[in-house]
């Protein structure tokens, strides 16, 4: 019985470090019960949940590991598509990039030998790596910035090196660009949804998750969590 009452731990994609705190307290305050909230690379979290880690909700910022999990019997079902997330280009205020040119400006930049590092998610294990990957190949740039690519374990690890006096930029999650702590430090743009394949967030209970689990998994997907999901720029998940 003891072990039931335990908060259960939440194995959240890093991008949601700002906006699922803040679904967690209006989950706390409404209901009196609390969640542990633990943000890394949703990779890493698939592995550990595959090797039995006690979580007991996934919230993964790739489908495919909430998929490729449910294939494998560790989580209840396929889960639910929770958000579809966007990418932007960011800089500490005063940077050498000009994010409001966009990934063109990253080339200039790049061109005028102005870029000395740049930050990332590791695209090995972190889906917003990916899309960042995907958006620099896009614009042409992607063997251009190898040589001074910095890779986050996560991609909110990335955003603090995007914002760090060694670095001078990055492709971060448009929901922590949003929390004022990042915002209030930097200069940022969105880049185009179409340089980049949908971030289509998708969640699950782990096998074995209690009914407050239960509980917060539905509260995200309730309107009241949607709504704060939405003021961190995620995407409805019936959305483009």
């Amino acid at each position: 019985m003891a072990q039931a009452e335990q908060p259960p731990t939440i194995a959240a994609a890093s991008d949601l470090q700002f906006a699922l705190e803040d679904v967690a307290d209006r989950f706390t305050a409404q209901t009196g019960k609390r969640v542990r909230l633990n943000f890394g690379s949703s990779g890493n979290f698939r592995r550990q949940i595959a090797q039995g880690a006690p979580f007991e909700v996934y919230m993964s910022a790739d489908e495919a590991y909430v998929e490729a999990l449910h294939e494998s019997g560790h989580v209840r079902n396929a889960g639910d598509l929770y958000a579809v997330g966007r990418i932007v280009l960011i800089t500490r205020k005063g940077g050498p990039i000009d994010p409001e040119a966009g990934l063109d400006g990253l080339a200039q930049a790049l061109a005028d030998n102005e870029v000395q590092h740049f930050a990332i998610a590791n695209p090995e294990h972190a889906p917003y790596g990916v899309a960042a990957k995907q958006a620099l190949q896009s614009a042409g740039l992607w063997e251009a910035i190898q040589p001074h690519l910095r890779k986050g374990e996560n991609v909110s690890q990335a955003a603090q090196f995007a914002l760090s006096s060694e670095v001078d930029g990055g492709i971060v999650a448009w929901s922590l660009a949003l929390a004022p702590v990042v915002d209030q430090r930097s200069t940022w743009s969105r880049i185009e949804a179409e340089k980049h394949a949908p971030l289509r967030q998708r969640m699950a209970l782990v096998e074995g998750a209690g009914e407050t689990a239960e509980a917060f998994y539905d509260f995200v997907l309730s309107e009241q969590g949607q709504a704060v999901l939405a003021e961190y720029g995620f995407v409805p998940p019936s959305g483009d």
